[in-house]
C-alpha cells in the first residue's frame, strides 16, 4: 500500500522531459537561487561524473568543475523544481558510470575525448518529441504533395 502511494507521488512530481544526461558529458545546469525575496538563475558548467538512479524520480547527476585550481563538485536532482534546465555542451567517450578517477587528475590529464554528437538535436526536444518528430514531418510531406 505505502509503495503504491510512494510511486503514485513520485510520478507527480517528476518533469515531463528531462535531458539523457551520461557520465563525461560537459553539461550548463541552470539552477534556481533564493536571495531573500528574490530568485535568480546561476549557472554551473563542468563535467558529469556519476549518473544515480536514472529513469527514477530520484535521479541525480553529480557535475565538476575546476575554478582557480580548487574543484568544485555539486549534486543536482535532475527532477527538482530549482533545477531550470540541464544543456549538454559536449559529450565525452568514457566506459564507466563512475568517474571519481578525475579527482586526482589535473591538466591533460583530466581531459575526456569528445564523441560526435548533434548538441541542438539533444537539447531541443524532449524524448517524447524526439520520437513523434520524425512521423509528424512525414504527415506534413503528404499534406502539402
Amino acid at each position: 500500500m505505502s509503495f503504491e502511494l510512494l510511486k503514485m507521488v513520485g510520478d507527480a512530481q517528476k518533469k515531463k522531459a528531462v535531458i539523457d544526461v551520461r557520465s563525461g558529458d560537459t553539461v550548463r545546469v541552470s539552477q534556481k537561487i533564493k536571495e531573500g525575496d528574490k530568485f535568480r538563475i546561476q549557472v554551473f558548467e563542468g563535467t558529469v561524473i556519476r549518473v544515480d538512479r536514472k529513469n527514477s524520480h530520484t535521479e541525480r547527476i553529480v557535475v565538476r568543475k575546476v575554478t582557480s585550481g580548487v574543484g568544485v563538485e555539486k549534486s543536482f536532482l535532475m527532477h527538482s523544481p530549482l533545477v531550470e534546465k540541464v544543456e549538454i555542451v559536449r559529450r565525452g567517450k568514457v566506459r564507466r558510470n563512475n568517474l571519481r578517477y578525475l579527482r586526482e587528475r589535473s591538466g591533460k590529464s583530466a581531459r575526456l575525448t569528445q564523441k560526435d554528437f548533434d548538441r541542438h538535436a539533444v537539447n531541443a526536444l524532449p524524448k517524447e518529441e524526439v520520437e513523434e518528430a520524425p512521423a509528424a514531418e512525414a504527415e506534413e510531406e503528404k499534406a502539402e504533395a
